[in-house]
């Protein structure tokens, strides 16, 4: 359990991204909640999928986005990469889902330990639901993140690789062309790998972004609430938050505490799974403090 308590939420500085909202700084009051030690699994997933009969959005849409280095190298040239999608190294590959997160020629048979990805936002909530669960809000993942280090960039301190040790599973090398894969891990790792925070979680940097249940305004820190902040009444897009795989400080650091990035609930890729969470009053979350 995450005890009740107040910390400090956000960050300015130069390496926040202003239109992010990371700030202002601002003090936050939450009441206790659990939270998951890690994302939800492949194995987790599979099994509410042979307990419901439930359909992926990504399965019924027939496709879903997959970054190019994540695709079997025999479907490559059968592809077309989206370029409205903003970038060119992401292709909308039919048959891609949580089952086959490269797209046909790929399967989970040997990551079930993996986060489960291509999950839209109602996906996670659906899997929430049948937990008994749901999804944290924005301020309960951060708190959760920072594991009482105030001000931290990261979970573990402010050294992304303390003592030239990875704690996260991020993207090493020239992006998008070359991932060195340092840390160990070229795509997804298992959802326990990299050392735990002091709350005795894992993975809450990098790996898959995590979807939380707020809704995205960038200007929402301005006015939140003090206590139990939820996020927006409305609005078009989800918050995520966390990073993954494929950050490189020279596109994308958001793998830090504070960082939070925002797309809309129906979207799915292969770097974006969820975490749940639960109030005292529910049963059954596999968490530490």
């Amino acid at each position: 359990m995450v005890k009740k308590g107040m910390f400090s939420m956000g960050a300015e500085g130069p390496e926040c991204w202003s239109g992010d909202g990371e700030g202002p700084v601002h003090q936050v009051s939450l009441e206790d909640y659990f939270i998951d030690q890690t994302s939800v699994t492949n194995e987790s997933f599979s099994t509410f999928v042979d307990a419901t009969g439930y359909q992926s959005e990504a399965e019924r849409f027939g496709w879903s986005f997959v970054f190019h280095n994540q695709i079997p190298k025999a479907h490559f040239k059968r592809l077309s990469f989206d370029r409205a999608f903003g970038v060119e190294w992401w292709a909308k590959v039919e048959g891609a889902s949580w089952k086959k997160p490269g797209g046909p020629g790929t399967n989970i048979r040997k990551i079930m330990n993996h986060p489960v990805v291509h999950i839209s936002w109602h996906d996670a909530e659906a899997f929430c639901h049948w937990a008994g669960k749901r999804l944290p809000t924005e301020a309960e993942w951060e708190c959760a993140a920072r594991s009482g280090k105030e001000g931290s960039t990261y979970p573990w301190g402010d050294e992304l690789s303390p003592g030239g040790k990875h704690r996260c599973n991020i993207w090493q090398g020239q992006f998008p062309k070359k991932d060195l894969g340092a840390d160990g891990y070229r795509g997804t790792a298992p959802a326990r790998s990299f050392p735990a925070n002091d709350f005795g979680l894992y993975n809450m940097m990098g790996n898959t972004w995590d979807w939380v249940a707020d809704w995205f305004d960038p200007h929402y820190y301005t006015q939140s609430p003090l206590r139990d902040p939820g996020g927006p009444v409305s609005g078009t897009e989800k918050v995520i938050r966390g990073g993954s795989f494929l950050c490189h400080e020279s596109y994308c650091n958001r793998y830090r505490n504070s960082a939070r990035s925002k797309v809309s609930p129906d979207s799915t890729t292969c770097h974006l799974g969820f975490r749940c969470a639960l109030s005292p009053a529910g049963e059954g979350a596999e968490s530490l403090s």
